[in-house]
C-alpha cells in the first residue's frame, strides 16, 4: 500500500451503495405490489436487503472510524458538513408539507365549505394523546441532551442509562400514534385534510422511527466502548437529528393538531 500523505478519507470501493439501491427500488416496487394484489414476496425481499445492506455498512463506516483511524479531524469536519446539510434538506422537506397545510387552511375555498377543519371533518382533540405525546418527545430531547452530556464527560453508565430512556420514549411515542392513526374519525382520503394530516404527521413519524434505530446503534456502540469524550460523532449526529426531529414535531402540534383544529 501506498503510503498516505494527507488526513483525508479516500473510501475503499464498497458494494453496498449498489445493494441498498436494488433494496429500495424492491421496497417500492413490492409496496405498490403489496396495494395492488397483495401479495409481500417483494416487498419482503426488499426489506430483507435493505436491512442487510445497513447492517452491513453501518459496520464497515464503524470499522473506519472506531478501529481504522480514517475519521479524522477533517474528516469529521466534513461530516458534521454533511449533516448540516443533510438536516436542512430535511428542514425543506417538511416546509413543503406546511405550506400545503397553510395554503388550504388560511383560504378555505367553497368546495371544503370556506371554514377550516372542513366541513364533515371532525379533528382530533389537541389536549388529548398529541398533546402526551408532545410532552413524551420533549422529555426525549432531555434524556438525549443528557446522553451527551455523559459521554463528553466520560460517565458511560450514565449515557447508557440516558440512551435507553430516549429510545424507550421515541417507541412509546411511535405506539401512541400508531393508536391515534387507528381510532382517527378521518382517513388520507378525506380530502385535503386528510392527506396533509397523514402525510405530514406520518412522515414525522418515519423520522421518529428512523432517529430511534439511529439511536439505538449508538447505544449498542456506547456499551462497546466505540465512544470516547472528544471522538464520538456518531452520536452527535444521532442527536442532532433526534432534535430536528422534536422542533419539527412542536411545529406539527401547534399547527395542524392545535390552530389547526
Amino acid at each position: 500500500m501506498a503510503h498516505q500523505a494527507h488526513a483525508y478519507h479516500m473510501v475503499d470501493p464498497s458494494p453496498w451503495p449498489l445493494t441498498g439501491a436494488i433494496a429500495a427500488l424492491l421496497l417500492t416496487s413490492g409496496l405498490a405490489t403489496w396495494f395492488h394484489t397483495h401479495s409481500m414476496i417483494l416487498l419482503a425481499t426488499g426489506l430483507l436487503l435493505l436491512l442487510l445492506t445497513m447492517y452491513q455498512w453501518w459496520r464497515d463506516i464503524i470499522r473506519e472510524s472506531t478501529f481504522l483511524g480514517s475519521h479524522t479531524s477533517p474528516v469529521q469536519k466534513g461530516l458534521r458538513y454533511g449533516m448540516i446539510l443533510f438536516i436542512t434538506s430535511e428542514v425543506f422537506f417538511f416546509l413543503g408539507f406546511f405550506w400545503a397545510f397553510y395554503h388550504s387552511s388560511l383560504a378555505p375555498t367553497f368546495e371544503l365549505g370556506s371554514c377550516w377543519p372542513p366541513t364533515g371533518i371532525t379533528p382530533l382533540n389537541p389536549f388529548e394523546v398529541p398533546l402526551l405525546n408532545t410532552a413524551v418527545l420533549l422529555a426525549s430531547g432531555i434524556t438525549v441532551t443528557w446522553a451527551h452530556h455523559s459521554i463528553m464527560e466520560g460517565l458511560r453508565k450514565q449515557a447508557i442509562q440516558a440512551l435507553t430512556l430516549t429510545i424507550i420514549l421515541g417507541f412509546y411515542f411511535t405506539i401512541l400514534q400508531a393508536l391515534e392513526y387507528y381510532e382517527a374519525p378521518f382517513t388520507i382520503a378525506d380530502g385535503i385534510y386528510g392527506s396533509t394530516f397523514f402525510v405530514a404527521t406520518g412522515f414525522h413519524g418515519l423520522h421518529v422511527i428512523i432517529g430511534s434505530l439511529f439511536l439505538f446503534v449508538c447505544l449498542i456502540r456506547q456499551v462497546q466502548f466505540h465512544f470516547t469524550s472528544k471522538h464520538h460523532f456518531g452520536f452527535e449526529a444521532a442527536a442532532w437529528y433526534w432534535h430536528f426531529v422534536d422542533v419539527v414535531w412542536l411545529f406539527l402540534y401547534i399547527s395542524i393538531y392545535w390552530w389547526g383544529s
